[in-house]
């Protein structure tokens, strides 16, 4: 009996499935050909398929909308992208195409959002959240936006002593503002209570004492972020039940405020056995606040959702060629790919993230549990079963075959590019892979794709790191001098 790698896949998970398909013996993502892109760009390669960030908006605003009408619901639903998951452009455009909101982390955000209006993507009354730590130059970029006419900017205070910085920028001028509240973290961090927001025994009080007798400011919105995501746990509804407490005790001396911002998003599938029940969390959620504010006897609030994660994750994968394997002990079958894993799935390396990992070609062949390694000269450049409490498990094959193995890590889509920064320096100097993006024709309907940038060259490293200027390299300082003579 021959144990394909296909037999396996088969047997263990229902497949096909959303997303993965078998064409012609080769893997599909969201029906565009794998094949088609590794011949004709070649490996490594990042991938991004827009038409998947459309999908992921559509149906958490149709569960939460839905939600909200079954349960007689008197707010509104607002979803809210936040910006530093992925801030390339075609990743926002695409974004900006289903009305959503915006959330910021950092001054540059705000340059950002200004050109974002200027190309005519957003109006001056989408929402804005604006999070992080407020610097001064971000506190004034933020005010200058709302003094600009950007109504609907909130400033959320991380901490009391934000409040100082924003007063001294927004004098005579009515400024809008959130209040974040600090969580309890899971029982298993480093950390007790979270840095992020002030203590919820100091919310009221501070209200009373510094921003109500102020003519100046606005509470628009009670902020309160789960880091560990949306999940049905008690550790979640427990959090999730103080915040909603603090709106109820809030709104009944702050009656301007309006809005409860979730934060902590929805989980995306990391495994081919994900299960996630998004409809029962939703109608949870909103049953759960209706219920808490009659009780109450206050207003339900509008509520916010800031997804990132959940919105461009699904979207993206990264494609590698193994170049060569090493059986280097009884045990320990290795795969060696064409970069390194650190620079381009950091989350896996540094966070301990999971994506679905599924070759391209060789589905037929038989399979074994095997190691991943990049080609940096690091040790920790692997991903296997240990690190991944899964087993990874792939097709073997000989070297000497014609074709390699291909394989991909999927639902790479969000924050890999800004943790491992693109298009900057890399460890041991391996360049940032070709960018591909894959897009739906709006006329034809058919699949289009094209380079957004190629493989980071030599010499835009050396520009990085002023290899190229005169003053740090002697052949140019030479050829600067022969010119000058």
């Amino acid at each position: 009996m021959k144990n394909t790698y296909f037999d396996l896949i088969e047997q263990s998970y229902y497949f096909p499935q959303d997303g993965f398909d078998i064409h012609d013996g080769y893997l599909t993502f969201h029906g565009v050909s794998l094949k088609y892109l590794i011949e004709k760009y070649g490996t490594p390669f990042r991938l991004m398929y827009l038409p998947r960030i459309g999908e992921q908006i559509k149906r958490a605003r149709n569960l939460f909308n839905r939600a909200i009408k079954t349960n007689n619901y008197n707010g509104s639903y607002k979803y809210c992208y936040c910006t530093k998951c992925c801030h390339f452009y075609h990743v926002v455009s695409e974004v900006l195409k289903y009305d959503v909101q915006l959330e910021t982390s950092s001054s540059f955000d705000i340059d950002l959002v200004r050109c974002l209006y200027q190309n005519g993507q957003i109006d001056k009354d989408v929402t804005i959240i604006h999070n992080g730590f407020k610097t001064e130059e971000y506190v004034e970029k933020i005010i200058k936006l709302q003094k600009d006419g950007f109504v609907n900017s909130i400033i959320v205070l991380d901490s009391k002593t934000e409040l100082d910085r924003i007063l001294k920028y927004s004098k005579n001028f009515k400024t809008k503002i959130g209040l974040r509240m600090a969580i309890d973290e899971e029982s298993q961090s480093d950390y007790y209570t979270s840095r992020l927001g002030m203590r919820p025994s100091e919310i009221l009080d501070f209200y009373k004492k510094e921003i109500q007798p102020n003519k100046d400011l606005e509470v628009k919105m009670l902020h309160f972020f789960v880091d560990s995501g949306i999940k049905d746990s008690f550790y979640y509804w427990t959090e999730f039940g103080k915040a909603v407490k603090m709106y109820t005790e809030l709104k009944k001396v702050c009656p301007e405020i309006d809005s409860l911002d979730l934060g902590g998003g929805f989980p995306i599938r990391n495994q081919l056995g994900f299960d996630y029940d998004y409809e029962y969390i939703i109608r949870e959620i909103v049953k759960n606040i209706k219920e808490m504010c009659l009780a109450e006897d206050v207003q339900e609030p509008d509520i916010i959702t800031e997804f990132g994660k959940y919105t461009v994750g699904e979207s993206g994968a990264v494609i590698f060629k193994v170049l060569d394997q090493k059986q280097q002990n009884d045990t320990e079958l290795w795969y060696i790919i064409d970069n390194s894993l650190m620079t381009t799935i950091p989350d896996a390396w540094s966070a301990n993230e999971r994506f679905i990992l599924l070759p391209i070609n060789k589905w037929n062949h038989e399979c074994s549990r095997v190691n991943i390694g990049g080609i940096s000269c690091d040790h920790s450049d692997y991903y296997n079963s240990e690190d991944m409490n899964q087993h990874v498990i792939l097709p073997t094959y000989k070297n000497t075959e014609k074709e390699p193995l291909y394989i991909g890590f999927f639902h790479t889509g969000a924050y890999q590019d800004s943790i491992a920064g693109y298009g900057g320096i890399k460890h041991c100097l391996l360049p940032s892979p070709k960018h591909i993006v894959v897009y739906r024709d709006e006329t034809t309907g058919n699949f289009k794709d094209y380079c957004y940038r190629d493989e980071q060259t030599v010499e835009e490293m050396f520009h990085i790191l002023g290899y190229d200027h005169p003053e740090t390299n002697p052949v140019l300082k030479k050829k600067k001098k022969n010119i000058e003579e």
